[in-house]
């Protein structure tokens, strides 16, 4: 009997491979400028450095290939993201106007799936202990502002911003958490960007959290 299919594995080869052939009928020069990168060219290969939480990512082209500054691995769905982010983004200035992830398109049907893979564990690992929060958000370059009782801003891609807002609680009502993000986010990411985006953010910071 042959040996079932990861197809976990199988589709996100398959997203790879549509978001790198999108990317070939793109000017990147452009869509590094839509995204905040930077752009170089040697030759007939074309480079991309994308900034993603808080680290650069080179982009090379014409195979669409991601290679962490660092040279450390990058599991395969945050290469995908970092596609995305290059071949969707449209370079719209910040609204400034914060907006939930039921206001994506989509996100009131998968609304619930999406908290319970980010906004639950975020509560149930931080919401008493706010300060640990701010420690290992520092990790991703986070930023504090002015809501709520503990916010942090984490800038996930360059024109990306992630924003945490937590409610401490008191002895009768419990933490709250919610993430808000600007409404322009739609020219950068898929609602289905964003939660993977976000989950890979909650479980970083959950892991970043133990070595404080």
């Amino acid at each position: 009997m042959p040996a079932e299919k990861d197809h976990s594995v199988y589709n996100l080869d398959v997203a790879y491979a549509l978001v790198g052939e999108r990317l070939t009928s793109l000017d990147i020069e452009e869509q590094c400028h839509r995204s905040g990168s930077e752009y170089t060219k040697q030759d007939s290969e074309e480079t991309a450095t994308v900034y993603y939480l808080n680290q650069p990512y080179l982009v090379t082209f014409p195979e669409a290939k991601v290679t962490p500054a660092d040279g450390a691995d990058l599991p395969l769905r945050e290469q995908i993201l970092i596609l995305h982010y290059l071949a969707q983004a449209k370079g719209t200035a910040p609204t400034n106007n914060l907006i939930t992830f039921r206001d994506l398109p989509g996100g009131i049907v998968y609304y619930p799936t999406f908290s319970k893979r980010t906004m639950e564990p975020l509560t149930k690992y931080f919401g008493r202990e706010p300060e640990l929060l701010v420690k290992a958000a520092e990790r991703l370059g986070a930023h504090q502002a002015d809501m709520g009782d503990t916010t942090i801003v984490i800038n996930a891609f360059r024109y990306v911003p992630i924003t945490l807002v937590l409610w401490h609680g008191d002895e009768e009502l419990p933490p709250q958490l919610n993430l808000l993000f600007d409404a322009n986010i739609t020219d950068y990411l898929e609602s289905e960007d964003v939660t993977v985006l976000c989950e890979i953010v909650t479980w970083k910071l959950v892991g970043y959290s133990r070595e404080v």
